[in-house]
């Protein structure tokens, strides 16, 4: 049985009352919210573990709502949207969101969606439960999921800090595009390569002292990607 509460933000009361009726039935707490500044309250105070999120809403729109809650939680976001374009998507996850759902969308696909967003890899199973990976600049602490670079801490969205993860289990060695994907947002991934541009241009942003020229997070051509660490 689920115990994870997940807040619906949507300005459309038969799509709330839908996904109401759905995720109470598998066992999730349901938070409603009709527009962004109410979804920011709603967010405050229920301290949600999912936010399913739309994108056309009445006064702030979605993208905004979702910059505003990446500003003060790593909370896993979905964004539903009937936008479909390559565009619509990067814009959203470059706004923080974990995942871009077009409706209508089939409610085994979103359930899918959610599991994926909500799971978080194992530290005890890729790199080491309290393992510390350090080369006096650039600090990845497996254990707390603590990022600093100079020092200063790095504040990763969960999406962002299971790719670094995965990418430091491989440490030096290419990671192929399809592999990320399936391992970080799950086995129905593998195509999605605008999902892994976006992630490591934002984690680019945070590790590396300089983002334009990466020491850190290197793009191998046709492959994937690759985490030049040192040892």
């Amino acid at each position: 049985m689920n115990t994870a509460t997940i807040l619906v933000v949507d300005d459309e009361p038969q799509l709330r009352r839908a996904m109401r009726a759905t995720l109470t039935a598998l066992g999730y707490s349901v938070v409603e919210a009709k527009t962004g500044e109410d979804a920011l309250a709603k967010q405050r105070e229920e301290t949600p573990d999912l936010v399913l999120l739309d994108l056309n809403m009445p006064g702030i729109g979605g993208l905004e709502t979702c910059r505003a809650i990446r500003e003060t939680s790593d909370i896993p976001i979905i964004i539903l949207s009937v936008r479909n374009t390559e565009r619509d998507k990067v814009q959203a996850l470059d706004a923080g969101a974990d995942d871009y759902v077009t409706k209508p969308f089939g409610v085994q696909e979103l359930l899918a969606r959610i599991r994926a967003a909500m799971r978080r890899m194992p530290s005890a199973s890729e790199g080491g439960s309290g393992e510390v990976i350090s080369d006096g600049v650039l600090e990845i602490d497996f254990g707390t999921r603590r990022v600093t670079l100079n020092g200063k801490t790095a504040r990763l969205t969960p999406k962002e800090f299971d790719l670094l993860h995965f990418l430091a289990s491989n440490a030096n060695k290419p990671v192929p595009h399809r592999k990320l994907l399936q391992t970080v947002w799950g086995p129905d991934y593998g195509e999605e390569v605008e999902y892994l541009r976006v992630v490591v241009n934002q984690l680019r942003r945070k590790i590396e002292p300089v983002p334009a020229k990466p020491r850190y997070l290197l793009t191998e051509p046709w492959v994937g990607y690759r985490l030049a660490l040192p040892g």
